[in-house]
């Protein structure tokens, strides 16, 4: 384009706007040029790590749940491209999905920063100035679930034949597999940890599963003509993405928790209070977005092979 039609399109697109071209025009003389520092926001970005006690890897384990929940920001942004879409076609929905099985697949590999990158005595003394707080408690992460599948998959596993898939959002919160890690397992009661999860975020929760229950990965992949659902590199990235969040990644965290909790002595309880063992290992939680999508073998041995 040259100048004149540059200067033209500006005034165009300010005159929709209601501002006067010649007051945006004079507002550049006085405005700073942009630099990396305030378009990142770095020093606000490294001035969020505080740590509660004097282990210095505790600093380690804060920067990477910082980073974890920044990459789980991007996957909800990447998810919204999809559900929030009223066409989508089945080359759009695979770049989505692999998009967001990329950034699991650097949540997956991240462990290792967390599980070689610090000592496991520094470890056993600061986490216990973290109770009851625990990973747990990712609002995102709960989103993340809430916006790929359908409610009926994320109802306990002991519970989804008995749960009436046209019940209230509200019941179908107090079924949702992660529910049993929150409670006492000898007197059923809520723990600290889940009440004071359910404190700041269930009104949410329960909007949020409203506003993606039309709208959920599943549900849109359903919406589309047959054909497309047939199409077989959408299918594949489903798969890859169904398999890398809810069991590549799972088992990550699940070995990487096993080398700080667990022992031929004694396990320790995660700092929620939970089984960690079980509550992670997705054999026993048979969290799967897309079920329709695997064989019945598959099924059968998910989170073993």
């Amino acid at each position: 384009m040259s100048k004149e039609d540059i200067l033209k399109s500006i005034e165009d697109k300010y005159e929709k706007l209601g501002v006067p071209v010649e007051a945006m025009l004079e507002g550049l003389l006085w405005s700073k040029p942009i630099t990396y520092w305030d378009y990142i926001q770095t020093d606000a970005l490294l001035g969020l790590q505080i740590p509660r006690t004097t282990q210095p890897d505790e600093m380690v384990f804060i920067m990477y749940h910082q980073v974890n929940e920044l990459l789980f920001k991007m996957i909800l942004w990447e998810i919204d491209q999809v559900a929030k879409s009223t066409e989508i076609s089945a080359e759009k929905f695979t770049k989505h999905l692999m998009r967001i099985s990329r950034y699991f697949d650097v949540l997956s590999s991240s462990f290792s920063v967390m599980g070689d990158g610090m000592d496991v005595d520094q470890y056993l003394k600061f986490r216990n100035t973290l109770t009851p707080a625990s990973g747990f408690q990712s609002a995102q992460y709960r989103k993340i679930e809430f916006a790929s599948t359908e409610l009926i998959n994320l109802i306990d596993a002991r519970f989804r034949d008995t749960i009436d898939r046209n019940s209230s959002f509200k019941n179908a919160y107090d079924h949702l597999y992660w529910q049993a890690a929150g409670k006492n397992y000898s007197t059923g009661q809520k723990t600290t940890l889940l009440k004071l999860f359910e404190k700041k975020y269930m009104g949410e929760f329960i909007d949020f599963m409203e506003d993606y229950n039309d709208c959920n990965l599943s549900k849109k992949f359903k919406q589309l003509p047959e054909a497309v659902q047939k199409d077989e590199e959408l299918i594949k990235a489903m798969r890859h993405y169904d398999y890398t969040v809810n069991v590549k990644w799972v088992m990550a965290h699940y070995n990487a928790a096993g080398k700080y909790l667990g022992g031929s002595d004694k396990e320790l309880e995660a700092t929620g209070g939970s089984n960690w063992r079980k509550y992670l290992h997705p054999k026993y939680q048979r969290r799967i977005f897309f079920p329709y999508l695997w064989s019945e073998e598959e099924l059968k041995n998910w989170g073993t092979f």
